[in-house]
């Protein structure tokens, strides 16, 4: 009975000791480590989840990613791309969620797919009836070689911007756009035309929005002095002096530029002593 007990007792010393060396794992470098990257664009926010494959020698598009096939745009899971708000590519409407990010590699020339299906290990079981949208861009070389693919957002424009995709000597881009002016223009309304608004934040926003946008300058001149009137600071002062210059009260502009930079100093804002000494050598 003894020996029972002790064979027991070693089975399970045995188990135990196999279950903590399964459980022990050798850490290692990935060799396509993941990335994450986010950018705001316009009003929406931009996450891509991905993963960075090295030619390490290898001839990348054309052998290793063969053309004319369905490519991962990546290495392991799907590259995966995430809008907060509704956004347009390839002058189609793609809503607010979670889509992977696919491509079909040519000599001159990529189709870029966004697919429903973001559950794939790569391209894997990919399926055209998961597609959202399709779209094509050109492929051009670069002179720089890229030893890892590279996902990057370029030409930020308050409404869109671009994605590079760049890996060996290839590259291709496309462009998100997002709705903005309507948006901003409903808030306004909203906030600082119906509410008929005396806060000075909001009306230096309105006024600023309406001034970069090339809308009503008089409108803006109106929510301008109302704020800086009420409680003056030398970047809402200084918008005061561009507005005014915009519609040639030079006078004016002078003066409200001579006070912008005035606080800029007190304020120790070597920035806007800077603009408004751009802005009064203009004006002379």
């Amino acid at each position: 009975m003894k020996h029972v007990k002790n064979f027991s007792l070693i089975l399970l010393l045995i188990t135990a000791m196999s279950f903590s060396t399964l459980a022990q794992q050798i850490q290692m470098p990935q060799a396509s480590p993941s990335a994450k990257i986010s950018q705001q664009v316009g009003l929406t926010q931009v996450n891509v989840e991905y993963s960075r494959p090295s030619t390490k020698g290898r001839k990348i598009f054309g052998e290793l990613v063969p053309y004319g096939e369905v490519w991962r745009t990546g290495a392991n899971g799907a590259t995966i791309f995430t809008f907060s708000t509704d956004v347009i590519i390839g002058g189609k409407t793609v809503p607010a969620g979670k889509y992977a990010l696919y491509s079909i590699p040519g000599k001159s020339e990529w189709t870029m797919v966004l697919s429903k299906n973001t559950q794939l290990w790569g391209a894997i079981g990919y399926n055209a009836s998961d597609d959202l949208v399709r779209w094509t861009v050109p492929a051009s070389k670069t002179s720089k070689k890229y030893e890892s693919f590279e996902i990057s957002f370029n030409n930020l424009q308050d409404n869109s911007a671009d994605v590079s995709l760049k890996w060996e000597q290839t590259r291709v881009d496309f462009t998100i756009s997002t709705e903005v002016d309507s948006i901003v223009m409903a808030d306004i309304q909203k906030q600082v035309i119906d509410a008929k608004s005396t806060n000075p934040a909001l009306l230096y926003q309105a006024a600023n929005y309406y001034f970069t946008t090339n809308k009503d300058l008089n409108l803006a001149y109106e929510w301008i002095k109302q704020s800086t009137d009420n409680d003056p600071k030398y970047w809402t002062m200084h918008l005061r002096a561009k507005i005014e210059l915009a519609l040639g009260k030079k006078t004016d502009a002078l003066e409200s530029a001579s006070k912008s930079k005035a606080m800029a100093i007190e304020n120790k804002n070597p920035d806007y002593v800077n603009l408004n000494d751009r802005l009064m050598k203009g004006i002379k």
